[in-house]
């Protein structure tokens, strides 16, 4: 957990690529995302881990939901994924968080285009003013001068409620380096950033940080424990938060386009994907898109 800060030196001191690397990740997990979770796609079972095999694939790949960030008493990588992982050739993250480049541009990011104090009204300001008391003892003064998703990255961390988390994208990192496997991004930290900021409003983002709860962090953790996808995604989309422009913006149209982008990256490579649990759910969801282009995807159970 990052802890109480009290002056804008110590906010310094914080691993900045840590806090932005993940705030585009748990944006679309730590606060509900969108509009209704009905889906005309079957119910799914409960696994994380889901086999992509047919259409002329020379060998399975393999797709897995992530949580991204977890407390570390909860975190668990199941034998089926670790054998998964193991006969994989290739690693793609949502982001390579490997690759120098990205990581630069991460801390660029991480630094708001202009002050907070610019950027939101007077309203505005007073209003994120108070949640960051409520929930982490900072005043907006020593966040100034970071980006809105940077600032909403130290709440969604202490949203966990404990002094240690673990990253599961930096987990299959290690071990990918460990085997030699090589390691891609199916986004930029760029096209990722550039996704969030458009798809929500300054209001609306202090409107979910007004009304997120840690209980919801917790609903979440138990979905993901108990590896249940559909109500994953039925957590993260929630139409009293936001609309249907956003879930478009931040689930629908992005899993559409790694679809796209899979078969050709899976003809001669078992590739190991983990990106989001709240991407493999849904009528647009991956499993049921890659359905539809003509692939067999199956649960993995034990």
């Amino acid at each position: 957990m990052i802890r109480l800060l009290t002056s804008r030196n110590q906010i310094n001191q914080i691993n900045m690529k840590t806090i932005f690397r993940f705030a585009v990740l748990l944006f679309i997990f730590i606060f509900p995302a969108a509009i209704s979770a009905q889906t005309k796609s079957p119910k799914l079972e409960n696994s994380l881990l889901w086999e992509v095999s047919g259409k002329g694939l020379k060998k399975p790949s393999y797709l897995y939901g992530t949580i991204h960030m977890i407390c570390s008493k909860d975190y668990f990588l199941s034998e089926k994924t670790k054998k998964a992982f193991d006969v994989s050739d290739k690693l793609y993250l949502e982001i390579n968080f490997t690759d120098p480049n990205e990581m630069s541009q991460m801390q660029q990011l991480a630094m708001g285009k202009e002050p907070l104090s610019k950027k939101l009204s007077p309203e505005q300001l007073a209003k994120l003013d108070s949640i960051l008391k409520k929930s982490t003892g900072m005043g907006v003064q020593q966040v100034d001068s970071f980006s809105l998703l940077t600032v909403l990255s130290l709440i969604s961390m202490k949203s966990f409620g404990c002094a240690h988390l673990k990253f599961y994208e930096m987990e299959f990192s290690e071990a990918a380096k460990k085997r030699n496997v090589s390691i891609y991004g199916l986004e930029t930290v760029k096209s990722q950033f550039e996704i969030l900021e458009n798809a929500y409003s300054n209001d609306e983002i202090l409107k979910l940080l007004e009304e997120s709860t840690s209980e919801e962090s917790e609903q979440l953790v138990t979905a993901y424990k108990n590896e249940n996808i559909d109500s994953m995604y039925a957590l993260t989309t929630d139409e009293k938060f936001t609309s249907e422009k956003t879930k478009k913006q931040i689930l629908d149209n992005r899993n559409v386009n790694w679809v796209k982008a899979m078969p050709e990256l899976m003809k001669q490579n078992s590739v190991f994907f983990a990106v989001g649990a709240g991407h493999l759910g849904g009528e647009l969801g991956v499993i049921n898109l890659l359905r539809k282009e003509g692939y067999t995807v199956k649960p993995i159970m034990n």
